[in-house]
């Protein structure tokens, strides 16, 4: 049975083709026709095929070729074989975001939540009203490696690097902002924000991974900076509210920064001390480069940064 097994490893796609319509036609003339293929090229393969399947498959009888039982057994089940695999490997019908019912997976980290899930709901509520959208709340290294588990199809954030086998592709680059209450000490029109004033303060850090820093933290620390980070959370719910009953400081980037401003009337100011800017990129696996849906996704979320 073992070396029965070991020997189908030689029975490749167009010997099967073959003999489909050898099953078929019971000739091998007409088999040779139809696979465009000469007389004794088919009658080599049926040789092969007799060989690895130790079966004669087709003998002469009263009214030319017959099956054997054997061949008469193999006969559908090829037939549903090469069927699937025509189907599978045929031409899909093209994507249309109007009627697709999929679900569309992201992930990034909560700060571009914020600010990027909203006006992508909408754009798809308005292009593709049938299709979910889950958000993955991750940081950038948990985000590319839900894309490479192929658990996401999407990540946005700040990436250093990302493996050979995925794109990453510039979507903006943000500059990083102070968020604190309205009464804040230095939100006084005569206080004179420093990098050293900012630091004097304790802050709230949202690190989705429950550590202690974030990409304020390593910009600080390549100028041999740090700062106290008094209050670490997962996500941005308590944010808002945790800032407008203390002093703490939020850093963050703008996106995130404006809607603070607009939704929980906090006040933004630009971090001092030339801290740099962070680029915002999306990435993608190779296997998803010419997938019409993930192209179409993709799309989406770069209109979205146009909005910005």
């Amino acid at each position: 049975m073992n070396d029965w097994i070991m020997e189908l490893g030689d029975l490749d796609l167009n010997l099967l083709r073959v003999l489909d319509l050898l099953l078929a036609e019971r000739n091998v003339t007409r088999a040779a026709l139809r696979l465009g293929r000469t007389q004794p090229a088919v009658s080599n393969a049926l040789h092969r095929l007799r060989v690895l399947l130790n079966d004669d498959l087709l003998v002469r009888g009263g009214r030319g070729l017959e099956l054997t039982p054997r061949a008469q057994a193999l006969r559908r089940p090829i037939r549903e074989a090469l069927a699937g695999i025509e189907a599978a490997l045929a031409a899909t019908a093209p994507f249309n975001p109007a009627s697709d019912d999929s679900l569309i997976r992201i992930s990034t980290p909560d700060r571009l939540s914020l600010a990027v899930v909203p006006p992508l709901f909408d754009r798809l509520q308005r292009l593709a009203p049938h299709m979910a959208l889950q958000v993955r709340t991750a940081d950038r290294h948990q985000a590319l490696a839900l894309v490479d588990d192929d658990t996401t199809d999407l990540a946005i954030g700040w990436f250093n690097e990302t493996p050979n086998h995925m794109t990453a592709e510039f979507l903006m680059e943000e500059s990083l902002y102070c968020v604190f209450r309205p009464g804040h000490p230095l939100a006084s029109s005569t206080a004179r924000l420093t990098l050293e004033g900012v630091l004097g303060f304790p802050h709230v850090v949202v690190s989705a991974t429950g550590g202690r820093t974030a990409i304020f933290d390593d910009l600080l620390a390549e100028k041999g900076l740090k700062r106290n980070a008094l209050v670490i959370v997962e996500n941005f719910t308590a944010v808002p509210h945790l800032l407008a009953r203390s002093d703490m400081i939020g850093v963050f980037g703008k996106l995130a920064s404006d809607v603070f401003t607009t939704s929980f009337g906090l006040k933004t100011h630009l971090v001092p001390g030339g801290i740099a800017n962070i680029a915002t990129k999306m990435a993608w696996h190779a296997r998803n480069d010419r997938d019409e849906r993930q192209a179409w996704l993709r799309e989406q979320v770069r209109d979205v940064y146009r909005g910005f």
